[in-house]
């Protein structure tokens, strides 16, 4: 596809994340797949989850470009979709295919570097430091696994990252405790950036922030994103936060994908009715039309309410996502997608 296109392709295969098409500084693509993947009774328990939440789907998407934001309510599978593909959370059934290996094998993950290629920047700050290490030996673990530095050249390497985080140099001798929420959430990137990876996965790294702090990161990250040419898989359920993130956006709900295209027509021509209960929710600071603003979030959790059965199926399950547009993709029944098509261009041709 063109830049900034998205396609999707119907598999007869489970699917239960799609693709990130990454770019490298080689101009190369590099997919990740994640093929029917499960995860045991215990470790769905431990994150509070049921096997509800980890539905299957029977979609491939690939995205060209360098961001897409994966939004949606606690316990959708956002993040623990993130975790699978890290390996933070191990997988029990199904593949992870990268560069045509599955790296759910030890030894697959050893041999392409996926260790390496593929970091993680965590939504608690606080619990994924280590308290007893200072931040030099925080940032450093990763490079000392994957490079081969003097002591000088390792420490310039950490002055240099937390440089492009906006951080002191004394930062180094610090210990995470020393630092606020916002200070530890940098330090997190800095770490995640260390081995120059080709992904980076951000779990929700902004949600335990204040406003002002939450635009200080997410500016830090973009700005890393363009410098570096890493690709994120950002997870999020603040759609108005990380608007401006992402072209590209995925809204998940009970563990599917019901909402998929680009940030225009998210935002602008949502179809299933969770994507317009999201945007709803959204707080508006337009006092004049409060009352216009309130009976609309009220029209649409009536309609989310009473006609379910119109957007799930007799299970409660997600339907497949059918395409509406080149760019949009909504899970329907099939006898809806004409109808949701004709309605999009109605739509498009009164804006």
């Amino acid at each position: 596809p063109q830049d900034g296109a998205i396609k999707a392709t119907l598999q007869d295969v489970n699917l239960d994340l799609r693709v990130s098409c990454i770019p490298t500084n080689k101009g190369e693509k590099i997919v990740i797949r994640i093929l029917n993947y499960t995860m045991s009774t215990a470790g769905l328990n431990n994150l509070g989850l049921s096997e509800k939440n980890l539905e299957k789907i029977n979609k491939l998407i690939k995205i060209p470009n360098g961001i897409i934001l994966v939004a949606g309510a606690t316990g959708s599978g956002k993040s623990t979709t993130g975790k699978a593909i890290v390996g933070v959370e191990k997988v029990t059934s199904g593949q992870i295919m990268y560069k045509g290996l599955d790296v759910t094998k030890a030894s697959n993950r050893k041999k392409l570097d996926y260790n390496k290629d593929v970091q993680m920047i965590f939504q608690d700050s606080m619990s994924s430091l280590n308290p007893r290490k200072r931040i030099e030996d925080i940032i450093a673990e990763p490079i000392r696994n994957f490079e081969n530095l003097t002591t000088d050249q390792e420490r310039d390497r950490v002055q240099e990252l937390l440089d492009i985080v906006g951080m002191p140099s004394d930062a180094i001798y610090k210990y995470p405790h020393e630092f606020s929420g916002g200070q530890r959430q940098r330090i997190g990137v800095a770490r995640a950036v260390a081995t120059n990876p080709k992904l980076i996965v951000a779990d929700e790294p902004t949600s335990a922030l204040d406003l002002s702090v939450q635009a200080q990161v997410l500016n830090f990250m973009k700005h890393i994103q363009q410098q570096y040419n890493i690709a994120y898989l950002f997870i999020s359920h603040d759609l108005g936060v990380v608007k401006h993130m992402s072209e590209n956006l995925a809204i998940m709900h009970r563990g599917r994908l019901v909402e998929l295209g680009s940030r225009e027509e998210i935002y602008k021509h949502p179809i299933h009715i969770y994507t317009k209960r999201l945007l709803s929710a959204i707080p508006q600071v337009d006092v004049e039309h409060r009352e216009e603003h309130k009976k609309h979030r009220e029209q649409v959790e009536k309609e989310f309410e009473e006609n379910q059965s119109k957007w799930y199926d007799k299970d409660g399950r997600v339907y497949p996502l059918q395409q509406v547009a080149p760019k949009h993709w909504v899970a329907l029944p099939k006898d809806m997608a004409h109808e949701a098509k004709l309605e999009e261009l109605e739509e498009k041709e009164s804006d």
